[in-house]
């Protein structure tokens, strides 16, 4: 199958964006384990997580291809859409102020400081340090693979090239964690967040207009005019969330 690479970067992009944040927050929790608990067990659990959601990549991805694509499309794009929505409100109460931002300096702390009450592994395999790291692989990386298939669903030969971008991801995200052993606290995740779930909402709307069988002006070129759109309406709800802030406060204080 030839892919047209000049048409899947925006699959690419939302894949590897997603994909990062993802893998950062399961970075933190491995590296937590293998700190605390012994790098064996860290190292094994995370592994076995990985075949087994390789496994699934390998049984859902063709599985879709035999679905109606308008079908797929639709409830895909609608999952995504629910999906990128969260994320973006998320995002926007942080840049708000209205809810803390994430740290994963202090996730980091708060997970050593849980490992560290559980005691000490003994001899032989680590139980809890392989179950901790099976369980964040697992959690995290299916949301990786289900943005994977999702933002992949907008047609054939899409899945090969969202799967680059998420591999892409897990091995900077992999190197970057060897290299330096802590928590990447210095990557903006909080703005990725933000730009990721600008992008999985776009990208949402896109597959659920196609999946209606909407005519979207310029193909897929819509889906940088639909990202320019959550963009700007999440800019403003910002703005309009900062604003509603201040006029609590000031309330509260009279």
């Amino acid at each position: 199958m030839i892919i047209d690479w000049g048409h899947a970067w925006p699959t690419v992009a939302a894949a590897f964006l997603a994909s990062l944040v993802e893998f950062v927050e399961a970075l933190t929790v491995v590296l937590a384990v293998g700190t605390v608990r012994g790098w064996r067990g860290a190292l094994t659990g995370t592994g076995a997580a990985l075949a087994v959601l390789l496994v699934i990549v390998l049984v859902l991805g063709p599985a879709l291809t035999r679905i109606p694509l308008e079908d797929v499309q639709l409830f895909v794009g609608g999952l995504l859409l629910l999906f990128g929505m969260r994320w973006l409100r998320k995002a926007i109460l942080r840049s708000a102020g209205v809810i803390p931002l994430h740290d994963e300096d202090q996730a980091y702390a708060k997970e050593t400081e849980l490992l560290r009450r559980i005691g000490g592994s003994g001899a032989g395999w680590d139980s809890v340090a392989i179950a901790t790291a099976f369980k964040i692989t697992m959690l995290e990386g299916l949301e990786v693979v289900f943005i994977v298939i999702a933002v992949a669903a907008g047609g054939a030969g899409l899945l090969v090239p969202a799967s680059a971008g998420a591999l892409a991801a897990l091995a900077i995200v992999v190197a970057l964690g060897a290299i330096v052993h802590r928590p990447l606290s210095k990557i903006p995740e909080n703005t990725l967040k933000f730009t990721v779930g600008v992008l999985l909402s776009a990208f949402g709307a896109f597959w659920v207009g196609e999946g209606i069988g909407l005519e979207w002006p310029g193909e897929d070129w819509s889906i940088l005019g639909l990202t320019l759109g959550f963009l700007t309406i999440a800019i403003l709800s910002v703005a309009a969330s900062k604003n509603r802030a201040r006029a609590r406060t000031s309330l509260v204080s009279r």
